[in-house]
């Protein structure tokens, strides 16, 4: 085999790469979007859960509620 022809192959052969190369960047930037995409929905809905659960000093009143309301439900009953 000559050189030229030789010298035609390995082009052929690093275009070839080149072109897989640029492929895989594609999959993986639509990768990372997607992934990106799904776990700011997941932060929003964090966001949102931590905005409607209550603060402890808000959980401690709320005992100290229900336990006034089971003290008057037994002395109605009694």
């Amino acid at each position: 085999m000559n050189s030229t022809k030789m010298l035609q192959i390995l082009i052929d052969g690093q275009e070839s790469i080149k072109d897989d190369i640029k492929k895989l960047e594609k999959k993986v930037d639509i990768g990372f979007k997607e992934v990106n995409r799904r776990l700011d929905k997941q932060g929003k809905s964090l966001a949102y859960l931590e905005d409607d659960a209550p603060t402890k000093e808000e959980h401690d009143r709320l005992e100290k509620r229900v336990t006034r309301v089971e003290k008057k439900l037994q002395i109605q009953t009694a």
